[in-house]
């Protein structure tokens, strides 16, 4: 048997974003294809939806953890991932969201109204999303951020016109079941009502809701009995009717006194901000058919007209005088709703929530100990892959273009000093920024992700490649000649022609005859 609940506890978890993928496109004669890792996917928001077809909050009693999706990984070739699916939460019109410590976070009223709880994290850049002119070649990708997780409570305030109160056993299942189609639980001992009942009446033309609500006792706007976990039902009812038990006369207790009574606890709960007391509040006064009944009536009419109530005496059991207090709940009904403001259409707004990103603060807990908050600095460092050096290096980049070394070395921070960010300690390394025209002649290096092939000002051509070529070979050229003249003339073979006549020459002689 399905049971009414109308106050839960949920944890709601958004989905995480994914990781984005350091990926270098591969096609064969494509050797510099250059990053094309994909971005990862957004995770899923948890998402409150009101259903006219939901009238409790049982399911989130039963099923307390409710998480959205997360959102998949990129890939290669700029495939971006999928963002996770959302998780709607679906709840009946009337229900107030708020943070344990009760802050309200949202009010849901009308058939389809969404708001979003919990939102999913942001996926992670890819390589190919973090490239520019200066960084060609990416070696690292960012993080997927995590999904908002918390306790929410909801809270379910029935939507009613018509608000029935009153102490137990005075009727008041007994006139809702009269004069609606409601069926609740009915008997002859106290708190048979255990949960608020919801009927629809109809009265001529006018259609309206009334709400019956468990039996209240002295204290209730204090936590005694039931009251004060029922009496939030009618907060939001134009009308409150007291239903006041004519049969029932004991010592210390009569109709009059059981009004005073239910005005006082009705002042204690709701305090200046709700002012119950200073609605229409109309006084029923039930089982009049009972002997005596209608003689008590006559009694304490002027004593509750004189507190400003209509008095409307009734009869559940025989339907007497309910017609009247039909169309007399109907007037005013109308009455209320026709002083409430013409509804103007709802105009869709797409808006980021309200975020001061633009700046950071640094606090010196100690001597040695800095503290760095901040959106862009919290959001940085949850994103960097720490087993990446390049991821590390991009990171301290941006800290530093952001002017939090400056700040650090301001307040004294020196070299070896811890300096958390978020859920992360790091120990303080002044530095240069890479890149940096300094930072290349003392280091010898370019900037994170350079690759010299990709920063190549254009492709080497065919007829460049042959003048390469030609200039790397080493040309063959005779600068002397060696003779028997180099050698002296004891190493002269006796055999060496060199030292004959030649034909037509003398011996000993230069020269021919």
């Amino acid at each position: 048997m399905a049971a009414f609940v109308d106050r839960v506890v949920v944890h709601v978890a958004a989905g995480n974003g994914g990781h984005g993928v350091a990926s270098v496109h591969r096609e064969k004669y494509k050797p510099l294809g250059g990053p094309d890792g994909g971005n990862g996917g957004s995770g899923g928001d948890v998402v409150l939806e009101v259903d006219p077809g939901v009238h409790t909050l049982l399911d989130f009693h039963h099923r307390p953890h409710q998480k959205a999706g997360n959102g998949r990984p990129g890939a290669g070739s700029h495939r971006n991932g999928a963002n996770g699916e959302d998780r709607v939460l679906r709840v009946p019109e009337g229900t107030v969201v708020s943070t344990p410590d009760g802050r309200v976070i949202a009010d849901l009223m009308g058939a389809g109204t969404r708001v979003v709880l919990a939102q999913g994290g942001k996926g992670g850049l890819g390589n190919a999303a973090l490239a520019n002119p200066r960084r060609k070649a990416p070696g690292f990708a960012l993080l997927g951020e995590p999904g908002e997780a918390f306790d929410a409570v909801l809270e379910l305030k029935s939507v009613a016109d018509v608000g029935l109160v009153g102490f137990p056993s005075a009727g008041k299942s007994s006139l809702i079941a009269a004069m609606s189609a409601a069926r609740p639980k009915i008997a002859d001992y106290p708190f048979t009502t255990l949960v608020p009942n919801l009927g629809v009446v109809r009265a001529g033309d006018v259609v309206f809701t009334m709400a019956d609500v468990p039996g209240l006792i002295p204290g209730a706007a204090t936590g005694k009995g039931l009251g004060l976990q029922f009496l939030r039902h009618v907060e939001r009812c134009a009308v409150l009717v007291h239903v006041v038990d004519m049969a029932t006369i004991e010592p210390g207790r009569d109709p009059e006194t059981d009004i005073e009574a239910l005005e006082h606890e009705l002042a204690e709960y709701g305090g200046d901000e709700l002012d119950l007391v200073g609605r229409l509040r109309v006084a029923v006064l039930n089982k009049i058919d009972v002997p005596d009944g209608r003689e008590l009536v006559d009694l304490v009419r002027p004593a509750l007209e004189a507190r400003g109530l209509q008095v409307f005496p009734v009869s559940a059991a025989t339907g007497e005088g309910l017609a009247e207090l039909g169309y007399a709940l109907a007037a005013a009904v109308e009455e209320h709703r026709a002083s409430l403001p013409a509804p103007e259409p709802a105009r869709l707004t797409i808006a980021p929530r309200a975020v001061d990103d633009s700046g950071f603060t640094v606090t010196a807990e100690d001597e040695e100990t800095f503290v760095v908050r901040g959106v862009r600095p919290e959001r940085w460092v949850r994103q960097t892959d720490f087993t990446n050096d390049e991821a590390v290096g991009f990171l301290a980049d941006r800290l530093n273009r952001l002017g939090v070394e400056e700040e650090l070395t301001r307040l004294g921070a020196v070299e070896g000093d811890t300096v958390v960010i978020g859920d992360v300690a790091f120990d303080f390394q002044p530095s240069l920024p890479a890149g940096t025209p300094l930072a290349e002649e003392t280091a010898g290096l370019g900037g994170r992700g350079t690759d010299s092939r990709i920063d190549a000002p254009h492709r080497v051509r065919a007829a460049e490649r042959l003048a390469a070529k030609k200039a790397r070979r080493v040309p063959y050229e005779v600068t002397d000649t060696w003779t028997d003249d180099d050698l002296p003339d004891d190493d002269l073979p006796d055999d060496d022609p060199a030292g004959a006549a030649l034909p037509g020459e003398v011996p000993g002689e230069e020269g021919g005859a």
